[in-house]
């Protein structure tokens, strides 16, 4: 059994994302064609490529990390292990409200086929939710957890998102920000205590971003107790603007237990988007989303050495 976490600096550039991703950036409903199939793999290869860049730029290899889809990004997840990246692959189903893995019970021959470095799950946990709903899904974390420690492979990335119950919104007069910020925070945390009672214990949280430093320090006082002293956290880009990602990050990066990020669409969306319009090159687009990520890189590197947000 190995010991639960992972400290280490950790900058993930993520794109598992296949429902979203096929409808907003092809525009294609339903099931795909093999051909369909082929053109989403070759647009998340750019991505990847985006990503080589950066490290050839200067980004710290041990540092950095891709998250990606078995779906379209296989071959991709091959490459990254024969190059010796830091890879993360998704094991739950897209775009559902309730978690259950891809490929059901054959979860595990999917894991071990790749064996990547991180076995991630995206997962709405709301405390305040559906309890029969919730206990339903923890007991599926539970036996991905116990797999994933028992079979001493892969460690245990876990995307924690809150969304707002219609009576939680009601308490903010539906104000989606005024639940970011005055709700959500306490609820994660609530959260987060149900998951570990619960059997479920990631090495990584990724956590939603938070506006506040002490909202951050709370998140990883819950996820350290109990001795689980090695437990990290990343934070989420969220698919928010520059502006607001440089502000999650600089507040997260200030706080002990925050060892890194996962900023995907910010970095990778509009150069793809134009790639695609022929607005420009696959160079320019490469090196636009390579940019992009080692300057997060960099802010996040930068506000760690100085102890406080820039």
């Amino acid at each position: 059994m190995k010991p639960r976490g992972f400290s280490q600096p950790l900058y993930i550039l993520p794109f598992d994302h296949r429902g979203s991703f096929q409808t907003k950036m092809f525009g294609w409903e339903g099931a795909l064609s093999d051909s369909q199939t082929a053109q989403i793999a070759a647009a998340k290869h750019v991505i990847y490529e985006g990503f080589q860049k950066a490290i050839a730029d200067g980004v710290p290899k041990e540092k950095a990390a891709i998250l990606v889809d078995e779906q379209f990004g296989a071959a991709i997840l091959r490459e990254a292990a024969e190059q010796g990246f830091h890879f993360a692959m998704a094991a739950e189903k897209s775009g559902q409200d309730e978690f259950d893995f891809e490929y059901g019970e054959d979860f595990a021959k999917h894991i071990e086929a790749f064996a990547p470095t991180f076995c991630k799950v995206l997962v709405r946990y709301n405390p305040g939710g559906y309890p029969e709903l919730n206990r339903v899904q923890s007991a599926r974390l539970r036996r991905l957890s116990e797999y994933l420690q028992q079979a001493g492979r892969s460690l245990f990335m876990f995307e924690l998102l809150v969304p707002a119950e219609r009576q939680q919104l009601e308490k903010v007069g539906g104000d989606k920000k005024a639940y970011d910020a005055q709700l959500r925070p306490g609820l994660m945390v609530q959260a987060i205590e149900q998951l570990q009672a619960a059997g479920v214990e990631p090495d990584v949280w990724k956590i939603e971003g938070l506006d506040r430093r002490e909202d951050c320090e709370k998140i990883v006082a819950t996820v350290r107790q109990g001795g689980r002293k090695n437990v990290s956290c990343i934070i989420l880009g969220r698919g928010e603007d520059d502006a607001k990602v440089r502000e999650w990050l600089t507040t997260a990066a200030s706080v002990d237990g925050f060892i890194g990020f996962a900023v995907g669409r910010t970095d990778f969306w509009d150069p793809l988007v134009n790639w695609r319009a022929g607005k420009i090159t696959r160079e320019e687009a490469i090196a636009e989303m390579a940019r992009r990520y080692r300057e997060f890189v960099d802010l996040f590197e930068g506000t760690k050495k100085s102890g406080k947000p820039e």
